[in-house]
């Protein structure tokens, strides 16, 4: 792997920070499906409409979600779906590494079956 600067560390940094939030979560996963407006994403994810709206500007500012103006209401939506490629890809790894847990915890079980 390349060596990287100190400067794009930092910005690594800041898009994980902006994913450690599970209610941003929540909102990205609720835009999943497609365009939303706050009332849409407050009633789909049962957050306040200060906490969505707090959430949205946020990940709008990551780059994550953008808006959009229809007639009298703000639509956001996903700007970037590679995001939920990002999320599947460490759900991949915390399953495969429960499944590995689970399977130590059975192994001793029968270890500990057979010593009585």
């Amino acid at each position: 792997m390349p060596e990287i600067s100190l400067a794009a560390l930092a910005q690594v940094a800041e898009y994980f920070k902006v994913l450690s939030e599970i209610s941003r979560l929540q909102v990205l996963n609720c835009l999943r499906s497609g365009a939303k407006n706050v009332t849409e994403i407050v009633e789909a994810t049962g957050l306040g409409q200060a906490n969505v709206s707090k959430h949205l500007k946020v990940l709008m500012q990551a780059g994550m979600v953008r808006r959009e103006p229809r007639g009298i209401s703000v639509f956001y939506e996903i700007a970037d779906p590679m995001i939920f490629d990002l999320c599947e890809v460490v759900c991949d790894r915390i399953s495969n590494r429960l499944l590995a847990q689970a399977q130590q915890l059975e192994q001793f079980k029968s270890r500990e079956a057979k010593n009585y």
